[in-house]
């Protein structure tokens, strides 16, 4: 089983992530988190580019993030789901086809088929979508902005715009939930979420 996080910065993935994991490691399954850019040593060191201050232009920011998502791909999370394990990613495809995708204006479609080819057409079983007010999570990241994130509200409403488009395409995938929910609720309704994949 293959499940991504997704929504703006600040929108509690990276908890949801965590709660998730210590939930099915107590029901005994093997699970495997990681989280992009990122999850590999080749991952990382593009991470650095990526959220750094060194300017990056649109293509080559997707690309870049098509790379690390490859090598990810190739060395952790199909391996894990070849040998039974869940794996659970904070971050997928679906943030390249918001940000580079229509934030940066290189087209979803592009995007899309740019990261089939870096992964092989791998796509997640579900989806889980946080969303909060673009005003909280900016507030929730304060001074600790990356590169991207430095991009504005402007940006971050785009984004946000982008997602809600892209989980009423793929319903059957995508579960939009409220990420201002305390934590352990929406933990809560997750794990029920997945049970209809188990």
């Amino acid at each position: 089983m293959f499940v991504t996080f997704e929504g703006l910065d600040g929108a509690g993935k990276t908890t949801q992530v965590e709660l998730l994991r210590e939930r099915l490691e107590h029901e005994g399954r093997e699970v495997v988190a990681t989280r992009e850019p990122g999850g590999t040593e080749l991952g990382e060191r593009i991470r650095e580019l990526l959220l750094g201050g060194v300017p990056v232009a649109p293509w080559a920011e997707a690309t870049l993030f098509a790379a690390s998502r490859a090598q990810h791909v190739a060395e952790v999370i199909r391996p894990a789901l070849e040998r039974g394990a869940v794996v659970l990613c904070d971050r997928f495809v679906d943030s390249s086809l918001v940000y580079q995708g229509a934030a940066r204006g290189l087209g979803v479609q592009a995007v899309l088929e740019l990261n089939l080819r870096a992964t092989g057409s791998l796509l997640p079983d579900r989806t889980f979508l946080l969303h909060v007010p673009v005003a909280t999570a900016a507030a929730r990241l304060g001074e600790r902005l990356d590169r991207i994130e430095a991009g504005g509200v402007a940006l971050l409403e785009q984004v946000d715009a982008a997602y809600h488009s892209l989980a009423a395409a793929h319903p059957e995938r995508i579960v939009e939930l409220d990420g201002t929910l305390p934590a352990r609720e929406l933990a809560e309704r997750i794990h029920g979420a997945l049970r209809t994949l188990a």
